[in-house]
């Protein structure tokens, strides 16, 4: 076995303080930008996003097309707000979408500085994962608390990722805020100092099995983001449509409630796609190290759980018609399983996943 490394398991801690600073200062930017925007959009300095349902009848009259409309908003470079059209047109504020596309792409500095402090956080949370890693000799997810650190990373990187290619800063507040609470929860309450893997983990299956299921769900945590979203900005166009005042201006920034339910579809799909190998590797390792494939252990029953919320979403949204809100409310249902089978599964239920390094 090789030897513990305990000077770089410190310096590891030491890097993953620094990043829960560097996020935390991000969360706030992007809050602050929530906030600016809010503040600009009652000042009459920006108008309705192209991908309002309010909107819509408007821009069909404007001359867009039906197609251009229902086009995820955001899916241009970091620095926009809003994705632009050829066309302008007048909202009700009487502000032109020009207008809103020169203040959502210089004057949102408080998401371009947010975005780049992600970024360092995620630079500086990969080195902390780095060295626990080297300072145990092994992949830095054996317990609780090394998935809850990687998984946190995890997030921010995909979310990273994804805003490549499309304008989701107005998930930043949402996502980074999970990630200091998963940072938090690891350091409080899961912390275990470095150390060696117990017999049954010692295996290439640990590599394959829990970095597809870190992935997974950190495309989970996007969607979960994007489903209560989708709840809020349902709500508020069911308001706008009868004639209320809108009363949450700063969801203007924010895409649709279509669009959201749309993007969360096909992210679901791509992380349901993970969480079944995580399944199968899951029964294919089980058997190499206890014998058989499945023996319905709390935390095998839990992840298959998982699976049949998300497999019933992708099924009742793709053949039952199940959209809008019951959708959202399905998405949201899947992830607040994986929550519990990583927390109160491992820590209360025994079992032969009571490895995690707390209560077991």
């Amino acid at each position: 076995m090789p030897q513990i490394n305990e000077g770089l398991g410190l310096l590891s801690e030491q890097f993953m303080l620094m990043a829960g600073l560097a996020y935390t200062i991000a969360f706030c930017a992007y809050a602050w930008d929530l906030v600016t925007f809010s503040k600009a959009a009652k000042a009459g300095l920006v108008s309705e996003n192209t991908g309002s349902a309010a909107n819509a009848g408007q821009l069909v009259s404007a001359g867009v097309s039906s197609a251009t409309i229902g086009q995820d908003l955001g899916a241009g470079p970091l620095d926009r707000g809003v994705r632009p059209s050829s066309k302008t047109h007048e909202g009700s504020d009487g502000v032109t979408a020009g207008d809103s596309m020169r203040y959502g792409k210089e004057k949102r500095v408080a998401a371009r500085v947010a975005v780049a402090l992600t970024i360092v956080a995620v630079v500086v949370q990969g080195m902390a994962v780095l060295f626990r890693g080297m300072a145990a000799g092994r992949v830095p997810w054996g317990n609780m608390y090394e998935f809850c650190t990687t998984g946190s990373f995890a997030v921010a990187l995909v979310f990273l990722v994804v805003l490549t290619r499309r304008d989701l800063r107005f998930l930043g507040t949402f996502v980074i805020g999970l990630v200091l609470v998963m940072i938090t929860a690891a350091s409080v309450s899961f912390w275990t100092p470095v150390g060696h893997l117990v017999p049954a983990l010692q295996s290439y299956w640990l590599v394959i099995h829990v970095s597809i299921a870190v992935m997974s769900s950190a495309l989970f945590t996007l969607t979960f983001a994007m489903s209560v979203l989708q709840l809020f900005q349902t709500r508020r166009e069911a308001a706008i449509a009868a004639g209320k005042p809108d009363k949450a201006l700063v969801m203007r920034l924010v895409p649709n409630a279509l669009s959201l339910e749309n993007m969360s579809y096909r992210i679901n799909g791509i992380a349901f796609v993970g969480w079944t190998l995580t399944v199968m590797f899951g029964s294919i390792w089980a058997e190499k190290a206890w014998g058989r494939f499945w023996g319905w252990d709390t935390k095998e029953v839990w992840s298959f759980v998982i699976w049949v919320v998300y497999a019933g979403y992708l099924h009742a949204r793709a053949t039952r018609g199940w959209t809008g809100t019951r959708a959202a409310w399905l998405s949201i249902v899947g992830y607040l399983c994986i929550i519990f089978n990583f927390t109160i599964v491992n820590v209360y239920f025994s079992g032969l996943h009571s490895y995690a390094g707390v209560g077991g």
